[in-house]
């Protein structure tokens, strides 16, 4: 019987971490260009993106000047400070919603994250 029950505890876990390597898998990281003082994704001008929950976007900068790129959201606090051309900062939006993103030094760049 006891070998019952640690066969079953085994395999539960091994289902868990089957799934948990599912969800991991399946989470996609997405690069947002801020070039010329706009959101880029793919080459094309963003002012809304939706992204599955557990996606990363990463923030890449591509003008010659700082951006600091942050959100006051609900749904994702976050601020990732200063950074210059050819650095990137990333955020992980783990949860459904909707969270403004925003430049901190250019209030022209706005975006819409939605998050399924």
């Amino acid at each position: 019987m006891q070998t019952q029950s640690k066969q079953k505890l085994l395999h539960a876990a091994f289902i868990i971490a089957a799934m948990l390597t599912t969800i991991t898998a399946q989470a996609a990281e997405i690069v947002v260009d801020q070039h010329n003082k706009t959101f880029v994704v793919e080459g094309n001008k963003v002012e809304a993106i939706t992204i599955n929950a557990g996606d990363t976007l990463r923030f890449r900068n591509d003008d010659p000047f700082f951006h600091n790129i942050f959100s006051l959201s609900d749904l994702k606090t976050f601020d990732l400070g200063s950074f210059p051309k050819g650095q990137s900062k990333t955020v992980t939006f783990d949860k459904a919603g909707m969270a403004e993103v925003e430049c901190a030094i250019h209030p022209e760049m706005y975006m819409e994250v939605t998050v399924k």
